[in-house]
């Protein structure tokens, strides 16, 4: 069902769009456990994939010490490393995502957990009269939340802050419970994939959606219920960041983010904000993946291009010339991150990558023969491509401007299908 490639000339004959679905890497064996949804998250890696992927290596590695993710977003990789007692290393440039991943990371005593969550109701109540100055609020904190709902949230987080200790894994767990319902009581457009304010929207209620949300949260960890001896670390922060100290692993399992994806920033700024990882959630656009954010000579840059990158670029430029160098970026930006990626690992590592193909004004950013060419050009000795179905998507595989589906055959194409990539490095 696979195409495996080990020179640059196999990778540009293969025709991506013939490669066959192999249904081993469609579905799982098992029911996703509830631990994957204590936090919304877009474009969330599904779970079994890893398995998926652990059952791959272990066929085809000696030994699987430590895996990583080097795009860990909400942690599905972590905890399940976790699960099959495989120490783990993450890194992910967006804090509100290595704070959901750590917290994923953790084990927590159910006990502890209610007896925390009791406390912290309690004592909102008693902060009945508590009193947040809504004039002085962060700008963009105004713009998002009504005066009832902003002093209700800020009399909540003072509440989690009073009872629960500052440096105990276990206030991380109660942030990341109220950081869940930062949307749903403001007046963010409900399943809107751009931010955008529902001027019809009724906020929801802040104590009642947090109890709920922290008794699913408490639901998830007592089902998953895992205890072992694996060492998990995870570290905020760009990937391609010298700063950023990459362990020898044996395995590199991650899902990048797509090329013409919307900002991470600006989905979870609400977070952010509240969470004190920065006062405008604009400066943690700089440095991502593909971000235009910081100083960046497309003209010289755009000689170390790979093929297929170059190819694809210069198409865009007849099309749309902002476009076209924020691609070129985030190409250059992948092409860095398989070189980092071969480096990182052991003799008979794997790399394995989730990505799919998009659409952009007629022309198809192919992702997956940019990476495999990365790949083989990077030192890798072979490249297996292969491709799923994406379970669950809607049919339509159009895109409005504001990022909701449509019929709309002229609006921004997208697939319903990803690829897995997989390199091996043998020396």
């Amino acid at each position: 069902m696979d195409i495996r490639a080990k020179t640059l000339k196999e990778v540009l004959a293969i025709d991506f769009n013939a490669v066959e679905v192999d249904k081993f890497w469609n579905t799982g064996e098992e029911k996703e456990l509830k631990i994957h949804k204590i936090h919304a998250y877009p474009a969330k890696f599904p779970a079994f994939i890893t398995n998926k992927a652990l059952a791959y290596a272990k066929r085809n590695v000696k030994q699987l010490d430590l895996i990583a993710d080097i795009f860990c977003g909400c942690g599905t990789v972590a905890f399940e490393a976790k699960r099959n007692n495989i120490n783990f290393w993450g890194c992910d440039i967006n804090p509100v995502a290595t704070m959901i991943a750590n917290v994923k990371s953790k084990n927590y005593n159910i006990k502890k957990l209610k007896s925390y969550y009791s406390e912290i109701i309690n004592a909102y109540m008693d902060f009945e009269n508590y009193y947040e100055n809504y004039n002085k609020a962060n700008d963009r904190l105004k713009y998002w939340y009504a005066e009832k709902e902003y002093i209700n949230l800020a009399r909540l987080k003072k509440a989690i802050e009073e009872v629960v200790p500052n440096r105990s894994t276990y206030r991380l767990f109660f942030l990341c419970a109220f950081s869940n319902i930062l949307k749903s009581t403001s007046r963010w457009l409900t399943k809107s994939i751009k931010p955008q304010i529902d001027p019809k929207k009724i906020p929801a209620d802040v104590i009642k959606t947090f109890e709920a949300q922290c008794n699913n949260m408490i639901s998830a960890y007592a089902e998953s219920n895992v205890i072992g001896g694996s060492k998990t670390e995870i570290v905020t922060g760009n990937f391609l960041d010298d700063s950023i100290k990459r362990p020898k692993t044996d395995m590199i399992i991650t899902s990048p983010p797509y090329v013409t994806s919307y900002e991470y920033a600006d989905l979870h700024q609400l977070s952010s904000l509240w969470l004190g990882y920065t006062d405008d959630y604009r400066k943690l656009r700089s440095g991502s993946v593909g971000s235009l954010h910081h100083v960046y000579n497309f003209e010289r840059e755009l000689k170390r291009l790979n093929k297929t990158g170059s190819q694809i670029v210069f198409r865009l430029l007849e099309k749309d010339k902002s476009q076209a160098r924020s691609v070129a970026k985030y190409f250059l930006d992948m092409q860095n991150t398989v070189r980092e990626c071969e480096a990182m690992l052991n003799n008979n590592g794997l790399v394995l990558f989730v990505i799919g193909d998009t659409e952009y004004k007629g022309v198809r950013i192919e992702n997956s023969r940019h990476i495999s060419e990365a790949l083989i050009e990077s030192g890798f000795d072979e490249v297996t491509i292969t491709k799923r179905k994406i379970s669950g998507k809607i049919l339509t595989p159009y895109r409005d401007e504001h990022g909701r589906f449509t019929n709309d055959e002229t609006s921004r194409k997208i697939y319903n299908e990803e690829f897995i990539i997989i390199g091996r490095k043998l020396l």
